[in-house]
């Protein structure tokens, strides 16, 4: 039986690349995003798995992989990564949900999942699946949103916000929006089966004036120099982990896909991969995998 799903946010039909990344005024923390892949990125590898992909801002950074398949629930998000980043092997557009990746075991060599844990409801749940699709010794680089930020803690003290900064539970500040405490993700992170590597903290300097007064690179710059700080504490509205995944009993999946209802391995057939075991049909449209319906 297909466990329920924990409600999934949807990014279809919206603009968030353009109206957000490109004309919102984020050169800043996109420029500190750059350094902060760069300290934790591996030189390289096989098969790289980009989970929230969006429109694929950050997949022309991963270089180094043979391929890269992104992932992202938003079928017109993956359109916009494919116009912009072509038709090319080197590229693999997939729809699904992260709780349910149509992928065999320990396919990937490496992931990122970048701006994408805040909208996840069930967090243990969504890292539980990365890590099944992921090799021993492989990569995991995460970014969340972190409660226990200066700005949370400031307003809390001043009883600004009813919630506080420093408990362990996320807190739901928007309908599938959550800021997570740093302790609980290093929490989840060890129960899933990760080692946690290296930790930095990130967009110091998220402040309107500032990035008003000073050129984006410089801030970045700073940034980059502050955030190997994140050792010792996490205290920025952004943090990134790198984490790998520890020795564990594996069967690796004989196809590259599965199929998400049943789990059988998926023979790759477009225009449509049909899953042999309960049926299943997965339709491939414009080059890009929908694993969505079922």
């Amino acid at each position: 039986m297909t466990e329920k799903t924990p409600p999934v946010c949807s990014y279809e039909g919206s603009d968030y690349q353009t109206s957000f990344w490109d004309e919102g005024g984020r050169a800043y923390e996109d420029t500190a995003e750059v350094h902060a892949l760069k300290k934790l990125l591996p030189a390289g590898g096989k098969k790289m798995l980009e989970l929230g992909a969006g429109a694929g801002r950050n997949t022309p950074r991963y270089t180094g992989f043979q391929q890269v398949t992104l992932v992202d629930f938003s079928l017109t998000q993956l359109q916009q990564a494919r116009e912009r980043l072509g038709d090319s092997p080197e590229y693999r557009y997939v729809a699904a949900d992260i709780y349910h990746l149509p992928f065999g075991e320990s396919q990937f060599d490496a992931a990122t999942m970048i701006r994408t844990l805040h909208h996840m409801k069930d967090a243990p749940l969504a890292l539980k699946k990365i890590h099944a699709s992921l090799k021993p010794g492989a990569v995991f680089i995460l970014e969340y949103a972190n409660k226990l930020n200066l700005k949370a803690i400031l307003r809390y003290l001043l009883k600004k916000q009813t919630w506080s900064p420093f408990t362990l539970e996320p807190v739901e500040f928007v309908e599938l929006n959550f800021d997570f405490h740093p302790q609980a993700i290093r929490n989840w992170l060890a129960e899933t089966g990760f080692k946690l590597e290296r930790q930095v903290t990130v967009s110091h300097f998220r402040i309107g004036f500032l990035k008003k007064i000073f050129p984006a690179r410089f801030l970045a710059a700073l940034d980059s120099a502050a955030s190997h700080t994140g050792e010792w504490w996490q205290l920025t509205p952004s943090v990134f982990t790198r984490s790998t995944v520890t020795e564990k009993v594996t069967t690796p999946g004989i196809s590259f896909f599965c199929c998400p209802a049943c789990g059988a391995d998926l023979p790759d057939t477009p225009p449509e991969l049909v899953c042999p075991k309960c049926g299943k049909r997965y339709p491939v449209t414009g080059g890009i995998y929908d694993f969505r319906s079922f």
